[in-house]
């Protein structure tokens, strides 16, 4: 499943009728409590009658007791908001079930059974989305994580494996096409104009990923053919209308296929693979086994409507649900404490496919940008874990940039320890030692270290400990060696106070100053406290290259002069280090500025190197235009809050907006003749042509901050030139944070050009409420009364609401209005769709990280929120705990 955020979109976390107030205890979770389930449901038929109010529902399950779990003679059977209309045991109805709260308990005598339950539910009144829900008049259903039990009554735990039949009749009109899980093997006319559909699923799964979608759809049909000569039918399902928009969707599922085979040996293994696109969606996609239901965002694209953002995003989401056929399907997870072991392995594929289909460089330096944004803080807040958490109250809240990315850093740290063919070598072992089972964490570790012939006793730490580790590191010269002296700490955080030491491997070079060149690159493994490495040869003080590649997700502080972050910006021939230099030159700076200890004649020296790093980057004729736009780009004010104990977003926010308006007027020349000569590239989805793009944007963003009256005209000419959604776009949020009757009319341009495109006026939305406007809480406040606005759709909501969550000059208003409007929201949402609501909470949870009284205001809104009767379990767990 994909939750993650994209490069340059809004962090977003994924995943019945109206919720029933929940309890204000609710029960914790604790990996240590896991027991092995004491019964087990080898086959399961499922038969639906479908209807958009009611559908009935009937589940025959082949139940059989488990030998190696502790239960008794009954029969624990999850429910959620749901009444058995009838039981049967063996054929035979029975009476003495009872409910323990929303479970089914059910005595058995036997070691085997035949247990049949009917249920119905009513799929409209859904509103949170989870289990069989209806959306635009088709049926949907998501079930990860404990959504199957909305459906029907059922062991809702991923380590109970079923092979499933499924069964589908409905009125044909309004439910042309019937969909599920595996092969469709026979279907038929009905009568009253109803037809059917029978499916089978040949592969065990647990119910989380079973799937059902019934609607009036149209496909995009293709066909693949597999390392092994089998043909796989394709197609991906939409409106009749969007069908033109789903080209590469489908390229990117044949490109994921065929690199899923050449990269780690995996085929996939039914002939049918379909994608439903939907547009009610608490996440991005889901993985369901044969059948992936998507978020329409990561299924439709033109140029029209589709950024250069957009179409990198479908493609890894693409890739990633198509990745966890094997990775989370064949092997899944035993306990939702093991999440990562499916989640982030397949990050990790799916950002080594991304950086194979274009930028490796660009694709690596936008994964840490995520990875800073969205895990740091998680990692240095109230509701930091470890990414293999040990206790729970909604699981729904584990679903997390932890879990997720940084999940994929631990995975990558062993690749880069055991290099690309070991670490092959452990993956297929763990594919092969336990494909059709429920895989721990442990069981993953254990097949690298075998696979990889790596020692991992220690590097297992980092699925027990949460935090960021914090590097320090030093270095002298003497004679003709460098010592460096590296010491390690990882922060204490929520139920962890004291932290080991963890393996770290830093990839790094020395660079000799005069002939900007190294030796090569090293890699070294930092797994104590404190330790020095010691490195001969060098008879001047060369430039140190450190975690190049981001080898480690770690902070690393180290002191060193303007001058070498100058020279690495310019010369660094690691991609990433380069980046991280310029990141750096301009971190230090703006960090001084804030805290109040930079000087005037030290801030134009800092600016003067900085430019001098800048016109490097432009003159640098072996730079590709897509790297050249990384590298234009400022460090987000959210990450700059990281570099304080307690920050002021207003200092940080007018900081580097004086440091881009001065680069804007310093550069003018520069960056006016940048726009230029980019403007003439002709649209195209190469790499060129993309470069062009991004490189037109960044010159727009800086002449907008030192020339407005320029980079307004500039905007205006490029929004009614532009062929494309990317440039378009573009134009706009820079109109967007202007003032003036240009932005109006702009705005209402763009609105009435994509009037009947949902995606687009959710681009329209978000625009306005990240805008640098000084009036942006007023345009939310309007926007959340527009027509074109629904609390039902999440998509819609997260365009409007964490767009201004993420927008810090807004969020944070001296006034607290910023904060009142995400309390209202979250209040609001919560008994209609109580997962979107949870995500919205953490941006409150960080009142301890910033200044006192905007720190008072934000904690008074959690308090309100808290002073809810009737919370949610999401939302009460998150709120809970920022408050601790």
């Amino acid at each position: 499943m994909d939750i993650v955020a994209r490069p340059s979109e809004p962090t977003e976390n994924p995943k019945m009728a109206d919720a029933a107030p929940a309890p204000h205890a609710p029960q914790v979770i604790r990996r240590e409590d896991y027991q092995a389930p004491a019964w087990l449901v080898p086959d399961i038929a499922l038969e639906f009658a479908l209807g958009l109010e009611l559908t009935h529902v009937t589940a025959r399950l082949s139940v059989r007791r488990n030998a190696e779990g502790n239960g008794g003679a009954t029969l624990r059977l999850n429910g959620d908001q749901i009444t058995p209309l009838a039981v049967r045991v063996d054929g035979a109805a029975v009476n003495d079930w009872r409910l323990d709260g929303p479970d089914l308990l059910l005595p058995l005598t036997g070691d085997a059974h035949e247990v049949e339950i009917e249920t119905q539910v009513n799929p409209a009144a859904n509103s949170q989305l989870m289990g069989l829900y209806a959306s635009h008049g088709m049926l949907c259903t998501q079930c990860e994580a404990e959504g199957f039990r909305r459906i029907t009554f059922f062991p809702d735990r991923p380590d109970v494996l079923s092979t499933y039949r499924v069964r589908m009749s409905g009125d044909k009109a309004t439910f042309p096409v019937l969909l599920s899980n595996g092969n469709c093997e026979a279907q038929g006319e009905g009568a009253d104009g109803t037809h059917w559909a029978e499916w089978h699923d040949p592969w065990p799964k647990p119910c989380y990923l079973f799937a059902l979608v019934a609607g009036d759809l149209v496909a995009n049909h293709d066909t693949f053919t597999t390392m092994s000569g089998r043909k796989v039918d394709l197609n991906i399902w939409v409106r009749k209308g969007d069908e033109a928009r789903t080209s590469h969707a489908m390229d990117s599922l044949k490109a994921s296929m065929k690199w899923d085979e050449e990269a780690f040996g995996r085929e996939y293994d039914l002939d049918l693979f379909n994608i439903v696109a939907v547009s009610d969606f608490n996440m991005g996609a889901m993985e369901n086994k044969g059948l992936n239901v998507f978020n329409t965002r990561y299924v439709l694209a033109d140029p029209e409507t589709a950024t250069d953002a957009d179409y990198d995003a479908i493609e890894g989401v693409i890739g990633h649900e198509y990745f966890h056929n094997w990775s989370g399907n064949r092997v899944t997870c035993r306990d939702w404490f093991q999440l990562s072991l499916k989640e982030g392995f397949t990050v990790l594929r799916d950002q080594l496919f991304s950086a194979d289909m274009g930028s490796p460089a660009v694709k690596r330096i936008e994964d840490v940008r995520v990875l800073r944004s969205a895990q740091y803080p998680e990692d240095s807040g109230p509701l930091a874990h470890p990414i293999r958490p040990d206790s729970y109250q909604e699981i729904s809240n584990f679903y997390t940039a932890t879990v997720y990315n940084k999940g994929a850093e631990v995975i990558r740290m062993m690749r880069t320890m055991a290099g690309p063919e070991r670490f092959r070598a452990g993956t297929d072992l763990y594919f092969d030692r336990h494909d059709g089972e429920a895989a721990t964490c442990e069981d993953f570790v254990n097949a690298i270290e075998e696979g990889a012939g790596l020692d991992l006793a220690q590097f297992r730490l980092w699925y027990a400990q949460a935090g960021t580790p914090q590097v320090s590191a030093s270095a002298g010269h003497a004679g003709d060696s460098v010592t460096l002296k590296l010491t390690q700490t990882v922060p204490a955080t929520p139920g962890q106070p004291a932290k080991q030491p963890m393996p770290i491997p830093l990839k790094l070079a020395l660079f000799d100053r005069e002939t900007g060149q190294h030796n090569g690159e090293e890699l070294i493994i930092l797994d104590k406290a404190e330790q020095t490495f010691t490195f001969k040869g060098y008879l001047r003080p060369p430039v140190l290259s450190i975690n190049r590649g981001f080898s480690a997700p770690v902070a690393i502080d180290f002191e060193r002069p303007v001058e070498d972050l100058v020279f690495l910006a310019a010369n660094d021939d690691d991609p990433f280090a380069r980046y991280e230099a310029m990141q750096s030159l301009i971190v230090r700076h703006l960090i001084a500025g804030v805290g109040g200890s930079l000087g005037e004649r030290q801030r134009q020296a800092d600016r003067a190197a900085i430019a001098q790093a800048f016109e490097a980057v432009l003159a640098d004729e072996s730079l590709d235009d897509l790297m050249r736009g990384e590298l234009m780009i400022l460090p987000a004010e959210g990450y700059l809050a990281e570099q304080f104990l307690v920050a002021d977003p207003t200092a940080i926010h007018a900081e580097r907006e004086a440091l881009k308006a001065w680069l804007g007027r310093e550069l003018k020349d520069r960056l006016t003749q940048l726009h230029d000569r980019v403007s003439a590239v002709p649209y195209s989805r190469d790499a060129a042509a993309r470069g062009a793009r991004k490189l037109k944007m960044q010159a727009l963003i800086y002449l907008a901050a030192g020339a407005p009256e320029d980079a307004k005209r500039r905007a205006i000419a490029q929004y009614r030139q532009a062929d494309n959604m990317t440039d378009r776009q573009g134009a706009v949020m820079v109109l967007a944070g202007l003032d003036g009757p240009e932005r109006r009319e702009a705005l209402a341009d763009f609105h009435d050009r994509y009037s009947g495109n949902a995606l687009v006026l959710d681009k329209w939305f978000s625009l306005q409420a990240g805008s640098l406007h000084p009036d942006v809480l007023d345009h939310v406040r309007a926007l959340a009364e527009h027509s074109d606005f629904t609390m039902s759709n999440p998509n819609r909501v997260r365009a409007l609401y964490m767009a201004l969550a993420m927008n810090a000059q807004a969020f944070h208003a001296a006034s607290g209005e910023g904060y009142r409007m995400i309390g209202d929201l979250i209040r609001k949402l919560d008994p209609i769709n109580p997962q979107t609501a949870a995500r919205f909470v953490p941006s409150l949870g960080r009142w301890r990280r910033i200044e006192p009284r905007r720190a008072a205001l934000m904690r008074a809104e959690l308090e309100r929120i808290a002073a809810e009767p009737s919370l949610s379990r999401d939302v009460l767990e998150q709120v809970t705990k920022s408050l601790d």
